[in-house]
């Protein structure tokens, strides 16, 4: 379950809001001043932040920069343009002004974690293969191996180019600079290996050689 932070000193319009998020399913925790948002921070986690501009104590202004690596919606009767633009070079994510539809907020909450769920997504899916880029391994059906570097990065050139042929300076081009050990002469030996460890892994061959050209990620239907 996510948890949002209410940032709001109005009492009406912060039981509002937490009466539709509870609705919609999410933990609301709320502060009522922008220190007290800042002390809830050091021993709560949020997934998200409403925060009021004009609060007693730490405005919001004053506390959003403290607020980073959180997505931050400000919610403000503050209609000034340069408000707007202010908090939002400042750090927030979104801005909707008071007064507002639930609705659209819903939408806007909604949108901040799919982004962040995007930003967040490591892996790549090829039929019954997922690649992790962060850890440069390959699984499929419960198992799970790890590429060398080189294999990675060749893997994920062929990835982008699902059934297209790349040819062999192509590939020795895109990956020269994270892949110093890969030459002309041991291209061969990694494609070797990458397509030994797929084939293990899936149970088909995924790479084909074109010859005198270069190498395809092929598909099931290719």
């Amino acid at each position: 379950m996510r948890t949002i932070l209410v940032v709001e000193d109005d009492g009406y319009i912060g039981d509002m809001v937490e009466e539709v998020l509870v609705r919609e399913g999410y933990r609301v925790i709320r502060a009522y001043s922008g220190t007290e948002a800042l002390l809830l921070l050091e021993r709560e986690r949020a997934d998200l932040v409403l925060l009021d501009l004009m609060l007693p104590g730490l405005s919001g202004e004053e506390i959003l920069p403290a607020l980073q690596g959180i997505p931050v919606i400000v919610i403000s009767a503050k209609i000034n343009t340069e408000d707007k633009v202010n908090v939002l070079l400042g750090g927030a994510a979104d801005y909707l002004t008071k007064p507002f539809d639930p609705r659209e907020l819903l939408a806007r909450i909604a949108v901040q974690f799919r982004n962040a769920a995007r930003a967040n997504d490591t892996s790549v899916i090829f039929e019954n293969l997922t690649l992790n880029h962060d850890l440069h391994e390959v699984s499929a059906d419960g198992k799970t191996v790890r590429l060398t570097r080189t294999e990675y990065a060749i893997f994920k050139l062929l990835l982008q180019n699902p059934g297209q042929v790349i040819p062999k300076s192509t590939i020795l081009d895109r990956i020269c600079a994270d892949t110093p050990d890969c030459t002309e002469s041991s291209l061969k030996v990694h494609i070797s290996n990458l397509r030994k460890k797929l084939s293990e892994l899936g149970g088909r061959d995924y790479i084909e050689a074109v010859w005198g050209i270069g190498f395809r990620l092929k598909t099931e239907k290719s």
